[in-house]
Formats: C-alpha cells, structure tokens, sequence
C-alpha cells in the first residue's frame, strides 16, 4: 500500500492529471477539428465531391474559427491574466522569445539542410500543400495560417503541456516533439519525408522554451505569429 502511495506522489510530481485530460481532450478537438466543416457543407449543400479549392480553404477558415473560439472560452481568464503580464513586461519577455526563436530557426534550417542536401529529400509535404494554398487565396491564408493558426497551436502544443507536465524537460521534450511530428504526420509518404518532423520539433522546442522560461502563453504566439505571417507575405510577394 505504501509503495502504491509513494508511486502515485511521484507521478504527481510530474503530472497534474486533471490538466492531462484537458490536454487529451482539446488535442481530440483539434486533431478532429476538419468534421467542423461539415457544418456549413450540411446547411448550404456543398457538392463535397466537387469542392473548389477555395471553397476548401474557407472550410478549413471555419473549423479554425470554431476551434478558436472554444480555446479562447475555456481559457478566457487565464490568456487575459498572460496577456496584461506580457504587456506590463513586453521588452523583457519579447528580447527573450527573439532569442529563442532566432535558436529554433537556426536548429529548423540546419535539419532541414542535413535532411534535404545529405539525404536528398524533397522538402516538407506540409511546406508543400501550405504553398498551394497561399497561391489559391494568398490573403485568406494569411489571416488563416498567418494568424489563427498561431494562436491555436500556441494553446494546443504549449499552454496545455505548460499545465500538464510539472517537470521541465517532460514538458518541454513531449510539447516540441508532439508539434513536430503534427507537421508531419498527415502528410509524410515516405520516411524521408517523415524526418521533416525534425526541424518543426527545432521550432517547437524553441517556442515552449520561450513560453516555459517566461511562465507565459505570449512570447510563442507572437514568435509563432511573425513567423508564419512573414512566410505568407514573402509567397505573396
């Protein structure tokens, strides 16, 4: 009996299991968030065997935009209480997110040369079907992938692993890896393509450290983004 109870202290050490469920909860919700789509598809009947591509996009815009809202309900109270602590410290917490970023680019392009130069890959599937998209609605991806795609991903891959995981290295190891392999995963063919996961877990690792060294949600949304807003704007461009 007494090992089962020092057992159970010690997971406890590591992990606050009511936040766990939120975490696996919300992960289902995003990882499942495409059935969203199927809302405007019923109430408008959409031809799904015939969609456009832009009508594709502003499907995945809708889903997005239902994600949001329920993140931002559910943790209401604790973004606004970041958000003042981020704006009462902005130069502070901004000079270190810069630094970890700048980290995590320089560890997402050096995997990315290894990956594509040393073992001829052809480059990240997702990169791919993200550019695609830009060129159809390139203004649309933009609030999309530019915008609301940050702040979701921020909350899905950081604030819940931020609450979940009490130990440093487990929550940053678990967040970083889970990010990357989530770039991935949908649309790697070979395992080539597979690897690409590396260099979004760089990124990833970078961005929960930031979040993590700060105690703040923030520093990674702004990071995340500047990131893919400038990486729009220069396809655009």
């Amino acid at each position: 009996m007494s090992e089962k109870y020092n057992f159970s202290n010690n997971i406890k050490k590591y992990i606050d299991f009511k936040s766990l469920i939120k975490l696996i909860l919300i992960f289902i919700l995003f990882y499942f968030s495409n059935l969203l789509q199927y809302i405007p598809i019923i109430l408008f009947k959409i031809d799904i065997e015939n969609i456009s591509s832009t009508t594709n996009i502003l499907l995945n815009l809708f889903s997005n935009l239902c994600v949001l809202i329920i993140l931002l309900i559910i943790y209401r109270k604790e973004l606004i209480n970041n958000f003042i602590k981020f704006k009462n410290n902005f130069f502070k917490m901004f000079d270190t997110s810069l630094k970890y970023y700048l980290l995590g680019m320089l560890g997402m392009i050096i995997t990315n040369l290894v990956i594509t130069v040393i073992l001829q890959g052809n480059g990240s599937n997702n990169e791919k079907i993200v550019q695609e998209m830009i060129n159809t609605t390139p203004y649309l991806m933009l609030i999309n992938a530019g915008l609301i795609g940050p702040i979701i991903e921020e909350i899905v891959f950081r604030k819940t692993y931020l609450d979940a995981f009490k130990n440093k290295y487990l929550c940053i190891i678990l967040s970083g890896v889970v990010f990357g392999l989530m770039h991935v995963i949908s649309s790697a063919n070979t395992i080539i393509e597979y690897l690409y996961f590396i260099p979004y877990t760089a990124l990833g690792l970078s961005f929960i450290y930031m979040d993590y060294k700060e105690n703040n949600i923030y520093p990674s949304i702004l990071m995340h983004i500047i990131h893919n807003s400038l990486l729009v704007i220069i396809s655009i461009i």
